[in-house]
C-alpha cells in the first residue's frame, strides 16, 4: 500500500553488498505468493516498507487482479476498472483464502468481486468492471493517449534501495527505474516498473496484474511528505484502464497532496512502452511517524 523509504537510482550497491541472503537469481525465481493446500501464502517478496510482517499493497493488488482477469466471461472482455478497499494489513507467511464471485453477468459488461481473507477476516476487497471488446473503425484524428515517459526503462539504472532498509521485500520482486524523483522523496515522480518474480504457482502474471502492481507505487514515487517524518498509507486504490499493457514495463507519473486535516490524495497516469493506458488514484491516511497502522 505504501512504498519504502527513499534512496537513489545511482546507488552503487549490489544485492550482495546490501546484505541480501538470497542471490538475485534466487529472489527472482521465488514467487510472490506460494500455494499451500489451496491457499496463498505471501513470501518475503511481498513484504512492505512499514511493517516487516505485512505486505506491500501492490502484491495483493496484483494477485486479486490476476484472479478477476482469468475469471470466465460470456464474450471477449477487458477489465477496465479495479477498485480496492485495503481494509487491513495482509500478513506475510500466513495462509490466505482468495474468493472470486461474478456479481453481474452479461455480454456487454460484467462485474466481479474478489477478496483476500485470513482466518475468515476480510483483508482486501476488489471490485472489477469488465467491458466487451470489439473491432471498430475510429477517426484517425481523435484525441490520443499521453506518450510514454522518456527515457525508456532500458536506458535507466535499476533502483537498488536505501541503506538500512529491509533487504528483501516487494521492491526486490519489481524492477524500478526512475525517470524523475525517488521513492519516498516529496514531489512529482516518474518511474518504470517491471515485475520480475513469478506471481504464484496458481495464477499467471497477467498484463492486468502488472498494471495493478505498478499502480500501488503512486504515493511512493510521488510522495506528499518526507518519509522519515510522516506516513501516508493508502486504504484504497482505484485503477482505470482504456487498454491493457502490451509490454512488461509499466510506467507511472504520480503526484500527491496532503492536507492538514490528515487526508491526502495521490493520482498517477499509467503507460507502457507504446503510450498511455490509464490512471490510478489512491486516497491517503496522513499521520506523523514511520510505522504502519
Amino acid at each position: 500500500m505504501t512504498d519504502r523509504p527513499s534512496g537513489t537510482a545511482t546507488d552503487p550497491r549490489t544485492p550482495e553488498t546490501a546484505g541480501v541472503q538470497l542471490s538475485a537469481t534466487e529472489v527472482d525465481d521465488t514467487p510472490i505468493f506460494l500455494r499451500d493446500d489451496g491457499r496463498y501464502v505471501a513470501t518475503d517478496l511481498a513484504r512492505g516498507p512499514w511493517d516487516p510482517g505485512a505486505c506491500h499493497g501492490g502484491a495483493p493488488a496484483a494477485l486479486l487482479a490476476a484472479a478477476v482477469e482469468v475469471s470466465p466471461t460470456l464474450t471477449a472482455m477487458q477489465v477496465v476498472r479495479l477498485t480496492y478497499d485495503l481494509q487491513r494489513p495482509v500478513p506475510v507467511d500466513k495462509p490466505l483464502d482468495l474468493e472470486v464471485e461474478i456479481s453481474r453477468e452479461g455480454k456487454r459488461i460484467q462485474t466481479v468481486n474478489a477478496a483476500l481473507l485470513h482466518d475468515g477476516l476480510e483483508l482486501v476487497r476488489c471490485r472489477a468492471l469488465k467491458i466487451r471488446t470489439t473491432a471498430l473503425h475510429l477517426p484517425e484524428d481523435r484525441p490520443q493517449p499521453i506518450p510514454s515517459p522518456t527515457p525508456p526503462p532500458h536506458d535507466l539504472p535499476r533502483f537498488v534501495g536505501h541503506p538500512g532498509e529491509e533487504p528483501i521485500g516487494f521492491w526486490r520482486a519489481v524492477d524500478v527505474r526512475f525517470v524523475q524523483g525517488s521513492l519516498g522523496e516529496p514531489g512529482d515522480g516518474v518511474a518504470w516498473f517491471k515485475v520480475i518474480s513469478p506471481l504464484s504457482d496458481g495464477l499467471p502474471l497477467t498484463p492486468l496484474a502488472r498494471a495493478a502492481a505498478a499502480s500501488d507505487f503512486g504515493n511512493g514515487i510521488g510522495s506528499p511528505l518526507p518519509t522519515g517524518r510522516h506516513r501516508y498509507i493508502n486504504p484504497d486504490l482505484t485503477v482505470a484502464l482504456h487498454r491493457l499493457p502490451v509490454t512488461a514495463w509499466v510506467a507511472s507519473r504520480a503526484s500527491s497532496v496532503a492536507d492538514e486535516h490528515g487526508i491526502g490524495l495521490s493520482t498517477a497516469h499509467l503507460a507502457d512502452e507504446h503510450g498511455g493506458i490509464g490512471t490510478a488514484v489512491q486516497t491517503l491516511y496522513i499521520d506523523e511517524g514511520t510505522r504502519s497502522r
